[in-house]
């Protein structure tokens, strides 16, 4: 265990002191938890998200309503 991560245990512990003991099993169940849940990875979460918007509108007319909704205005800058 590193310096850093040995630090953070023993913050995380002087927090935990001030727990009745109900509270501190309902902290040690949801730790226990999270470590059973399965682990994904951020690449994995980016993936899963392709696809999530879904639209019956064909990727030309999507693209013409977002050029069409654009608006722009002209500003004169004086220096």
């Amino acid at each position: 265990m590193s310096f850093t991560d040995r630090h953070i245990v023993e913050t995380y512990t002087g927090l935990f002191e001030g727990l009745s003991s109900m509270n501190k099993i309902e902290l040690i169940e949801s730790l226990s938890k999270s470590l059973k849940t399965e682990k994904t990875s951020k690449d994995t979460k980016f993936y899963k998200s392709f696809g999530a918007f879904s639209s019956e509108k064909s990727a030309e007319e999507i693209i013409a309503d977002i050029k069409s909704s654009r608006k722009f205005r002209n500003k004169e800058i004086k220096f």
